[in-house]
């Protein structure tokens, strides 16, 4: 009878149930968020399982929303979980820092110091002369982790702060030279997904 009567007082339909939605849908778009971003950098396993997820939440909170069509709170609540739900999902992708980047960077000064760094690192670096606006310049091409991203902008700044730079998404890469933390740091249903189609 208690619970009844919870499920049918004023404050289970205008704050419990819209805090409900409202955190249901935040789930939902983060999920569906990040789920984007793994379709983009080619991840079909984790894009799978997190569309599953997604439209599981979904069809949850859609049901609760045509059972109270006239209760404004919920409308609310589901447009404010959508908000927070693309903000929230973008937070959790960037701590994921999920696929590959190449950074290139174009300097007018001795980069010598910048490459030794960058290759004892275990970074793979590869160097082209070329010519800028005001005259010849080095341009160095390095393919690395988007998680290692922040570790290069400090090599960057520390050894050629003039340098211009810029980072670019990589969908595909074959073969290349990374440091030995890339192999031991990779997600585990990507090594799962990939032991399996080797052994078939």
């Amino acid at each position: 009878m208690k619970g009844e009567f919870i499920l049918d007082s004023e404050i289970y339909s205008w704050i419990i149930l819209p805090a409900i939605i409202f955190i249901a849908r935040v789930c939902d778009v983060s999920v569906g968020t990040v789920r984007v971003v793994f379709l983009l950098r080619n991840k079909k396993l984790m894009a799978s399982l997190a569309g599953f997820l997604e439209i599981l939440i979904w069809i949850s909170v859609m049901g609760q929303i045509f059972k109270n069509l006239d209760n404004a709170a919920c409308f609310i609540a589901y447009a404010g979980g959508f908000a927070m739900g693309n903000y929230v999902g973008l937070t959790i992708e960037n701590k994921l820092a999920v696929g590959l980047e190449v950074v290139r960077i174009i300097t007018r000064n001795n980069a010598g110091e910048l490459i030794r760094n960058m290759e004892s690192d275990g970074y793979g670096v590869t160097i082209v002369d070329g010519e800028g606006a005001t005259g010849p310049v080095k341009i160095i091409f390095t393919v690395i982790k988007r998680r290692e991203l922040p570790c290069i902008v400090e090599l960057i700044h520390k050894h050629n702060p003039e340098s211009f730079f810029s980072v670019e998404d990589v969908r595909m890469i074959e073969r290349g030279i990374f440091p030995h933390t890339y192999a031991s740091q990779r997600n585990v249903f990507w090594y799962l997904f990939h032991a399996h189609r080797k052994a078939k």
